[in-house]
């Protein structure tokens, strides 16, 4: 049996762009990046120089705080480059991919041989433990610790994100194998959630050794985090391990193949991309592979969702948990009397300014234009109409800008990532930049606490 939990609160963008459930490239591998920058909380350790010969597998940096840590590389080739920012911070590895596939194979056990001291250590070793992310602050999972459960997410209700079913429709051997792994790194079990509206007719629902859950209701609640908080509320002292589906995935091919096989089929979407579609890529693919699927003009390239993602440009590299690409235009312009201007049938409102809001189905063309600048921070109940957890958002970010550690204990920081809150930006009358506030936030406690 599963649970069936019902969100009220939340809202789903009307944004065009929407990918069509068709795979229509599968890209070969070319230039790939491994950036530590996905990667908070960790400071790599580069185990690899330009010129090197590497196979999928092959460690490129390790993590100073924890050796036996290592990230590897998705694609054989070599290495073309290894990008430094400012301090020399490093921010990517490039790998040229020789188009060989060459792969190391590893000596891979049973799962129901390892307990799990043994899986942990096979994980390090093979570089798939950094796909598993740790709640509080959201960094790589700290083998040490011991989770009270582990989490999955089988839903995606993200502006245009890619549907879990369809993308991964020929993994389910792989994903069960993924499941049965984690299983043995948590006594509380592994818990995951599907959309309530077809919860019998996903292929998912058939997965054993799992603990369901059904979710029906807006965005975010196909986020891990809103669901966590209805399921079972972190605590100050607990720790909570989630997983991303395609990465369980992953994580399943080690054992089915005995290699590090991290290719994905993402959503490629947005009002600007050209034939929204799917597309299989290695992971950490160049948007340079990707280019036919970008118009002209001036675009913004987005790693990921349209809320929460990162711009990297035409040149830039997916990144490591994301599983989808967002082509929105730059919205570098001014509108005459803006707000005031009534016949705005082309923009969507949250607040029902405009007179679209009567065409309920409609699907607008939305760009990056703020429509205003950074104003005021206004107290108002706005943020609560749009989070569904049961958390205060005003008085969670106030503390944040405050810095108040206790206050922010009390009011559930534990539980929150910028994911959780971007919906709140996204309605926010004052403009501000929530995700920002409660990234630093979260910065503070991990250096405080």
């Amino acid at each position: 049996m599963s649970d069936q939990i019902r969100l009220k609160k939340g809202l789903d963008l009307p944004i065009a762009g929407a990918a069509l459930c068709e795979v229509t490239k599968r890209v070969a591998p070319g230039l790939v990046a491994v950036k530590p920058t996905d990667f908070r909380g960790m400071v790599p350790r580069l185990l690899v120089k330009e010129g090197d010969s590497v196979q999928a597998g092959t460690p490129l940096f390790a993590d100073k705080k924890v050796a036996e840590m290592v990230f590897c590389s998705p694609v054989s080739g070599t290495v073309e480059a290894i990008v430094r920012g400012d301090k020399r911070k490093l921010l990517e590895v490039r790998v040229k991919a020789d188009g060989k596939n060459e792969a190391i194979h590893f000596d891979i056990p049973k799962i129901a041989s390892l307990d799990k001291q043994g899986m942990t250590s096979l994980l390090l070793k093979c570089g798939l433990w950094p796909c598993i992310k740790q709640r509080p602050y959201g960094t790589v999972a700290d083998p040490q610790a011991e989770p009270k459960s582990i989490f999955i997410s089988g839903m995606n209700t993200a502006p245009l994100g890619a549907d879990p079913e369809f993308a991964l429709k020929d993994d389910f051997n792989a994903i069960q194998a993924g499941v049965e792994a984690l299983g043995r790194l948590s006594k509380g079990g592994v818990h995951l959630s599907l959309p309530a509206r077809n919860f019998a007719g996903n292929e998912l629902h058939k997965l054993t050794g799992v603990i369901f859950h059904q979710f029906e209701g807006p965005h975010p609640a196909g986020n891990v985090g809103v669901q966590i908080n209805h399921i079972s509320p972190i605590n100050k002292g607990e720790v909570v391990w989630t997983v991303s589906l395609p990465w369980v995935a992953v994580i399943g091919r080690l054992f089915l193949k005995g290699v590090y096989d991290a290719h994905r089929t993402i959503a490629v979407a947005g009002p600007a991309a050209v034939n929204p579609s799917y597309v299989e890529v290695p992971a950490g693919v160049s948007m340079t592979d990707l280019a036919e699927y970008f118009g002209e003009g001036d675009l913004r390239i987005i790693s990921g969702d349209v809320l929460t993602g990162e711009a990297v440009g035409r040149e830039g590299f997916l990144g490591f948990y994301h599983d989808q690409v967002s082509v929105i235009k730059e919205g570098k312009y001014f509108e005459m009397f803006g707000w005031a201007n009534p016949f705005r049938a082309k923009k969507f409102s949250v607040s029902r300014a405009y007179p679209a809001f009567l065409r309920c189905k409609k699907k607008y063309d939305m760009d990056t234009n703020e429509n205003g600048g950074e104003r005021a921070f206004l107290m108002n109940d706005v943020y609560g109409k749009v989070f569904p957890m049961d958390i205060y958002p005003l008085q969670l970010f106030k503390a944040c800008l405050a810095g108040d550690l206790e206050k922010m204990e009390n009011l559930g920081m534990y539980e929150v990532l910028e994911e959780d809150v971007a919906l709140c930006e996204y309605v926010c009358p004052s403009k501000v930049e929530i995700q920002k506030i409660v990234r630093e936030g979260i910065e503070l406690m991990m250096k405080e606490l």
